[in-house]
């Protein structure tokens, strides 16, 4: 279907019905307009990339290999750039999406300044950034398509007929720069009914895909720290239902929900759930939690809280502030129990927190939880927490001393040195990380790999890099040499920021509103026209 031509026809239909007062409007510029702004709503994105999720997942349930990626952003423009990037390499967005960070916005976003991950910045930045991301790469569509449209009047004046109908075709395919985003919405800020009123705003904003943990919300810390506190598996599944119910409320019935476990690193709850039968969810919960036998209410002293398990009574193991200890060992058992509750009770997707990134630990979990769950799908944190380096160079090195091979000319503990990186252990050690996302999907059930953090990294290591020439002997060339010159020759659209930021679409609209008396800025003296 030529779209192009049908939306000029209906506005050209609409400009008739009106008459002489409407004989300026142009239908082509409408059609034009409109296709520059196919989504008008948050809602709208947020259907149509629900569908794109949905469609993936059942991909990957075919075929392992289809799995997704994800970086992590804090700002519209980085979240936009990215995009650009992935179709001017590869020709598609299909499987890229964009995480967004809890994280990011409490360090970069917040009006306190930098918070750390603890849900303590405020919540409606959350939804705000959602929003922001979209009107980027709503942006980049007009951009792009304004491009195209130039394209096609230069054909339409050159009479190159076999041109105009090559650009028309690419303009009735035109792929949009919006893609699914995986929302961060911590603990729920709060209790259920927060959770539901949050999730709204997210949903409103564009997200199709909300990622909870079953921390403790207002303890809730980031899940590569210390102190986490985990929820009993009710108060967790209620914030699902409200998430769900937020959904459907706002007609996204394809919603995803991610569900985070942090029970691996966790080990503390904040309280005993209700158990009112044997091998219940309270019952199983329960099991977890640490303590010792007492045979009378002698051995209870004051404050003491003791519950009955398996024909015993238990004095649970509390610190000072009050907080239950779990049985140490507990977190695979107890990661594997909330995967399979969650996808029996809403969940579409789980996150599994791991404080290393081994193929084999997750395989482990993952494969007992498809025992009950046979399509159970994870997405996964490529964390920069983790030290990647670090800990493939130790899995290459107890591996081949598993194996046999010699290993005395490595010390394990200092492998992160220098003096390795030519080794053949560090080479080994690469080629596993490289192949790390393959390998995690094909054998551990990863459908989405995601780095949460890279743009907090990268702006930092580029800062400092060109601080560090600019500010010392190379002046202005470390500026031009580093940046601009890489720009060019890489074919950066940014090198034209003018372009970037939308000049020339305003020219187009002053142009299509004020006719030949527009005043554009895109004429002759525009410093622009330096870059082609």
């Amino acid at each position: 279907m030529n779209q192009y031509r049908t939306l000029s026809s209906d506005a050209a239909n609409a400009i008739a019905k009106n008459g002489s007062s409407w004989s300026a409007i142009n239908p082509e510029n409408v059609a034009r307009m409109q296709l520059q702004n196919r989504f008008k709503t948050g809602l709208d994105i947020a259907r149509y990339t629900a569908g794109i999720m949905r469609k993936d997942m059942a991909a990957y349930d075919k075929d392992a290999s289809q799995y997704t990626q994800s970086l992590g952003c804090w700002h519209g423009f980085i979240g936009q750039q990215k995009l650009i990037s992935i179709k001017k390499h590869f020709g598609t967005t299909k499987g890229r999406y964009l995480y967004l960070s809890g994280w990011m916005i409490a360090a970069l976003r917040s009006e306190f300044g930098p918070l750390p991950d603890q849900s303590i910045h405020e919540k409606t930045s959350v939804p705000a950034l959602i929003e922001e991301l979209y009107t980027f790469l709503k942006q980049a569509d007009s951009r792009e398509l304004r491009h195209l449209f130039t394209q096609l009047d230069e054909a339409r004046a050159d009479n190159n007929q076999v041109k105009e109908k090559s650009v028309m075709d690419q303009i009735d395919n035109f792929q949009t720069h919006v893609v699914p985003i995986i929302a961060d919405i911590d603990a729920g800020f709060g209790n259920e009914e927060a959770t539901y009123l949050l999730a709204k705003k997210m949903i409103e904003a564009g997200a199709c895909a909300l990622q909870i943990e079953n921390q403790v919300s207002d303890v809730k810390q980031c899940g590569h720290q210390d102190g986490k506190v985990t929820v009993p598996h009710e108060d967790f599944l209620a914030k699902i239902n409200a998430i769900r119910y937020a959904f459907l409320e706002m007609g996204v019935d394809d919603g995803v929900i991610v569900a985070r476990t942090d029970s691996l690193g966790a080990g503390l709850t904040q309280k005993i759930p209700v158990s009112r039968e044997p091998g219940d969810l309270g019952d199983q919960y329960n099991t977890f939690i640490a303590g010792e036998t007492v045979a009378s209410l002698e051995e209870v002293n004051t404050g003491d809280m003791v519950i009955r398990r398996g024909g015993e009574l238990i004095k649970t193991s509390r610190l000072p502030n009050g907080l239950i200890q779990f049985k140490p060992g507990t977190g695979e058992d107890r990661c594997v129990l909330d995967c399979i509750t969650a996808l029996r009770n809403g969940a579409d997707l789980l996150w599994i927190e791991t404080e290393k990134p081994h193929v084999g630990q997750i395989a482990g979990m993952v494969n007992r939880i498809r025992e009950e769950i046979p399509n159970a799908k994870l997405v996964y944190n490529n964390s920069p927490s983790f030290n990647w380096t670090l800990n493939f160079r130790q899995q290459v090195f107890d591996a081949w001393q598993e194996e046999g091979r010699s290993v005395s000319q490595y010390s394990r503990d200092d492998l992160m040195s220098v003096d390795y990186d030519q080794s053949e252990l560090a080479a080994e050690a690469d080629a596993r990380i490289q192949a790390f996302q393959a390998d995690a999907s094909a054998h551990a059930g990863i459908f989405h790999h995601l780095i949460t953090l890279p743009t907090y990294h990268t702006a930092a290591q580029s800062t400092d890099a060109l601080a560090k020439e600019y500010f010392g002997e190379q002046g202005m060339l470390a500026y031009v040499r580093d940046v601009q010159r890489r720009e060019i020759r890489d074919g950066l659209a940014c090198v034209k920021h003018q372009d970037m930021s939308g000049s020339n679409i305003g020219d187009d609209h002053k142009e299509y509103f004020s006719g030949a008396q527009a005043l554009k800025a895109s004429g002759k003296d525009n410093t622009m026209n330096q870059f082609g």
